[in-house]
């Protein structure tokens, strides 16, 4: 099973070692994002990133979807 969840990159750090990338799931602005809001978790996401081209993929303010899936 897969949840498919919407967050939108609030804040983009450049570190000593990479980058920070902030995100908090989205709530309005749109029907879908309203829809999201329904079933998406609520919290924040933090990640680090050490590859200057993958924090190039990253854009705060933009919105962006999240897989979840279990490992096996």
């Amino acid at each position: 099973m897969i949840t498919r969840c919407k967050f939108k990159c609030e804040e983009k750090t450049e570190q000593i070692n990479g980058y920070k990338v902030c995100f908090k799931p989205v709530t309005h602005g749109s029907p879908e994002n309203e829809s999201f809001f329904k079933w998406t978790p609520y919290g924040a996401m933090e990640i680090g990133l050490v590859s200057d081209e993958t924090a190039k993929l990253f854009a705060v303010g933009k919105d962006y979807y999240f897989d979840i899936s279990c490992a096996q």
